[in-house]
């Protein structure tokens, strides 16, 4: 799936490029805050 849309960005144009990049920031935006939350579940004192 993720060679896909790398393929697809290097053969794209200039606006799809921009949607494949903007994608690949907002899948890490999810994963990031995921981390911080399960980090935070797994230090609070509510065991």
């Amino acid at each position: 799936m993720i060679g896909e849309l790398l393929h697809g960005m290097a053969q794209s144009s200039g606006p799809g490029f921009v949607g494949v990049s903007l994608i690949f920031i907002y899948l890490a935006w999810i994963l990031t805050i995921g981390v911080i939350r399960v980090c935070e579940a797994m230090h609070s004192d509510h065991h």
